[in-house]
């Protein structure tokens, strides 16, 4: 059962990084800050490998400044 609750995480995870990687493309976001948020973004894709509840909050912290930056959803 722990097994299926941690897939599940994982698959929410999975679409939130990939919904992150959309904004970051945006051809909008200047170079060096879609520099900086690529890196963060692959960052996060290493914590989950090995900790998905902290993937997820450091994640959450990133999602935040995009909407701060005025980064929209693709």
């Amino acid at each position: 059962m722990e097994r299926d609750g941690q897939l599940q995480l994982y698959g929410v995870l999975a679409a939130r990084l990939k919904q992150a990687h959309l904004r970051v493309a945006n051809p909008e976001v200047p170079d060096g800050t879609r520099r900086e948020l690529s890196r963060r973004l692959l960052a996060v894709t290493a914590v989950a490998k090995h900790d998905l509840a902290d993937a997820a909050r450091r994640l959450d912290v990133l999602t935040a400044e995009l909407d701060d930056l005025g980064i929209p959803d693709r």
